[in-house]
């Protein structure tokens, strides 16, 4: 199983990413696929998250009304799109997959696959 994250990058404050997380290796069809991100001397926190078949969407508050996270299917692919972005959103993102959904979403210990990292900097 294999998560791969592209799209990372240095951004002004005020602007926009799209990260890219796509799944290969396995079917992903129940999965639960969430993002994460650890900041510099921080413990890694959630960020979103979607549900691979009915679509329903997670955010942590901070992020709320500023990321929408999307999938495509067909493309095995989930993404999250980061507007508005704060130098506070600075962090290594880390997407995820949980294979066995049971609604803990936002919690890091139910994800059972994890992709490399990619860096998203924010400057002032």
């Amino acid at each position: 199983v294999q998560l791969v994250e592209s799209g990372g990058g240095l951004v002004q404050a005020g602007g926009s990413l799209r990260l890219s997380c796509a799944a290969s290796g396995r079917t992903f069809s129940r999965s639960t696929m969430g993002w994460f991100r650890q900041a510099p001397g921080k413990e890694r926190e959630f960020v979103a998250a979607i549900t691979w078949s009915g679509g329903r969407t997670f955010f942590a508050d901070s992020v709320k009304g500023r990321f929408t996270i999307s999938r495509d299917t067909a493309k095995n692919t989930v993404y999250l799109q980061m507007d508005s972005l704060k130098p506070e959103d600075t962090a290594v993102y880390y997407c995820a997959a949980d294979v066995f959904p049971t609604g803990a979403t936002m919690s890091e210990s139910s994800y059972d696959y994890w992709g490399q990292g990619t860096q998203v900097t924010v400057s002032l």
